[in-house]
């Protein structure tokens, strides 16, 4: 899996503030991009960027693409228009698309879920991917679907990463 990741956005991933838990330095997101990426089948040699950019930046795009004013904490931009596979039957080779996070805006949304920034910088990418593989939340089933394969995804990684830490 081609995972890149550019940081854009000043905000330190692994680094000190408490920024860097459980898989959120820029090889933990590849580890939770390529996961999510294994767990629905994907190809191996699938490419996804991941962008971190700053709050002026993200309230660029979210205008130009999505018509809507002011900075949003996710966009996903997909390209070859891949769906999940099957163990049996993998999603051909291809272009996934990119993922942009804006970690300020992250940052504010943790601290009113009750979280730390790290857990819900891993919320945005899955909830991006899951964009970039056909989901979304326009009703109430695609939300029941998309949101509790986000929530599956995310323990199960979760889980994955405290296992890591044992050995």
């Amino acid at each position: 899996m081609s995972v890149e990741i550019n940081n854009e956005s000043g905000f330190t991933l692994g680094g000190a503030g408490g920024h860097g838990d459980l898989g959120c330095d820029e090889p933990g997101l590849q580890r939770l991009a390529a996961f999510v990426l294994e767990s629905l089948h994907v190809h191996p040699q699938t490419e996804l960027g991941i962008s971190l950019v700053d709050e002026a930046a993200i309230e660029q795009l979210h205008v130009q693409w999505m018509d809507e004013p002011g900075p949003t904490d996710v966009l996903s931009f997909p390209m070859d228009e891949l769906r999940p596979g099957r163990p049996d039957a993998p999603t051909p080779q291809g272009l996934l698309g990119d993922v942009v996070i804006c970690p300020q805006v992250a940052q504010l949304q943790a601290e009113a879920a009750g979280h730390d920034t790290a857990t819900e910088i891993r919320v945005l990418l899955t909830h991006g991917m899951l964009h970039l593989l056909g989901f979304d939340h326009a009703t109430p089933d695609e939300e029941a679907e998309m949101f509790g394969l986000q929530r599956d995804l995310l323990l199960a990684f979760a889980a994955r990463e405290r296992g890591r830490g044992a050995r």
